[in-house]
């Protein structure tokens, strides 16, 4: 165990009978890890003042890509997109561009076609058109993915430098090829989907980054392995990839939240029945070791591994009933952000315990230890690994878990400082889900789109500055205008990243506190409901 848990208030209550042994519960979030280095000191090697041909290219799943409102569209303002443009770098990525913005199904696009007919409030007497409106937006879109111009794809000529693909684990992204994802295109589907949702959707969003690998046969690993074989012609003589990100695991236990319900793979009680939404410390860390193995054959001249976040953080899971106790950070229980705070009915509506949550929790300080291990490791070996850590950066922004919780807070606990740009809105973005008042203005939320999920633009700018700022303390030159190096410490534009986000800029009227838009998608469009739990 790298870092000491915090065992001395765990009691037997807290644990659940499904959670496996090898989950060590802790009654406070572990301290996050402040040094990209791990304290392991590397000797510079020596290379040529030119830079390598492939300045970034990163490995990763929805996050990496740029996922939002439960789609991938605006792939160009992705986090290492924004990387990309403060480096001045060429970034090559797939586009998911649809009358629909995106793949497979974008949530504020269809909450906006709604409001614009409908107003801030369906009505119980416009439900049926409203259904029905819904059902042709969805047929749009379906029928571009299916038969129209999405369904048409031509391979790229060039490996993609953004290798991060939706839904992706460590042993997902280590096994699944072109022609893998190829085979199982266009396989039968239950009709009742047919006509309201892509057909192959997360097939289609593989296929086109992995028919960019530079063959049928590669694996983004052995994509990247290409990249970084891509040497001389007056570029590093020793490598051809500058920095590579990888940021992979938080599939490994995303699932719990999304569908609000746990079942451990490796676990003692696993119902081979149902998906499994949370895998085993154990198992996760035999996928990150092939995952190292993979990694250690790509010619980079240093590596940046993201550790997980803690995915009951996220808002599609928020905390109702109170508290578990006055200084817990776990509410009694978590359900969907629509169910009313104190309207939970146990008997029919989904939901995690506290000591779920709490356990998921701590299998994910498993997997981010063995993390920073292999990062040590590297580091002991002379290879320029550095961590940057995800999961603390949400710890610091999680509202209702710490920043109005005082009593919560673990000791080491400090809010994470937004860029001035975003601390001087009223309000203050946070990590609750978006929400609107009255006149449309947003009152709550900012950081999270609307599945829930993932992060709005603002909130990959963050994550993108996280990684800007191991990539400068790690000698990465970013150019000013005038070409010469920027000096430290880098700053993203955030103004840019700011006009780029529509939910900020305009967030819908009708996603009001209650919910009560997000709510009705989820009761009468079951198929998408679905989706989102």
């Amino acid at each position: 165990m790298l870092r000491p848990r915090d065992t001395a208030d765990v009691t037997p209550d807290m644990r659940d009978a499904a959670t496996p042994s090898d989950v060590t519960l802790s009654s406070s979030a572990p301290p996050p890890f402040t040094d990209p280095t791990m304290g392991v000191a590397v000797a510079p090697r020596a290379r040529s003042a030119e830079l390598p041909r492939n300045r970034l290219v990163t490995i990763g799943d929805s996050l990496t890509m740029g996922f939002q409102n439960y789609a991938v569209f605006r792939t160009e303002m992705s986090y290492p997109a924004m990387i990309a443009h403060e480096l001045g770098a060429e970034f090559r990525h797939p586009v998911y561009d649809s009358p629909g913005d995106g793949l497979p199904l974008n949530l504020e696009a269809l909450v906006r076609d709604l409001e614009e007919r409908f107003g801030a409030r369906i009505d119980i007497w416009e439900a049926p058109r409203a259904i029905a409106r819904a059902r042709k937006w969805l047929a749009t879109n379906e029928g571009y993915w299916e038969r129209g111009p999405g369904s048409r794809f031509t391979p790229p000529a060039a490996i993609n430098h953004n290798l991060g693909v939706s839904g992706w684990s460590f042993d997902t992204a280590l096994r699944k090829t072109a022609r893998s994802v190829e085979a199982r295109l266009g396989r039968p589907r239950d009709g009742l989907f047919d006509d309201l949702l892509p057909e192959d959707a997360q097939e289609r969003m593989e296929l086109r980054v992995l028919a960019s690998a530079g063959g049928m046969d590669r694996t983004v690993f052995q994509a990247a392995e290409a990249l970084g074989a891509q040497v001389g012609g007056g570029h590093d003589p020793d490598v051809g990839i500058d920095t590579l990100v990888v940021m992979l695991g938080a599939n490994s236990a995303l699932q719990t939240v999304v569908r609000l319900r746990v079942n451990w793979l490796g676990g003692p009680r696993f119902d081979p029945k149902r998906p499994a939404t949370v895998v085993a410390p154990r198992l996760f860390r035999e996928d990150l070791r092939r995952a190292v193995a993979a990694v250690r054959r790509i010619a980079a001249r240093r590596v940046i591994w993201a550790t997980v976040p803690h995915v009951t953080i996220a808002p599609i899971a928020r905390g109702v009933d109170e508290r578990h106790s006055e200084t817990s950070r776990y509410y009694d229980a978590y359900t969907y952000p629509w169910i009313a705070e104190h309207g939970l009915n146990r008997a029919w509506d989904p939901y995690l315990t506290h000591q779920e949550a709490r356990a998921v929790d701590s299998a994910i300080d498993h997997y981010n230890d063995d993390i920073a291990q292999a990062v040590i490791d590297a580091r002991r070996d002379g290879l320029d690994w550095r961590i940057v850590d995800i999961a603390g950066l949400l710890d610091r922004l999680a509202q209702r878990r710490y920043i109005t919780q005082v009593k919560a807070r673990p000791s080491w606990w400090t809010e994470y400082p937004l860029p001035s740009e975003l601390a001087g809105l009223d309000p203050r973005p946070d990590s609750q889900f978006l929400s609107t008042d009255a006149a449309g203005a947003r009152d709550a939320g900012g950081l999270f789109s609307l599945d829930g999920v993932h992060p709005t633009t603002i909130g990959y700018g963050i994550l993108a500055q996280e990684v800007i700022d191991v990539m400068s303390g790690a000698g990465v030159e970013f150019p000013g205008p005038d070409g010469s190096p920027r000096p430290p410490p880098v700053e993203i534009d955030v103004g840019r990243v700011m006009a780029a986000d529509t939910l900020l800029q305009r967030p819908p009227r009708s996603i009001d506190p209650s919910l009560r838009t997000i709510g009705w998608i989820h009761r009468n469009l079951p198929f998408v409901g679905g989706l989102l739990g």
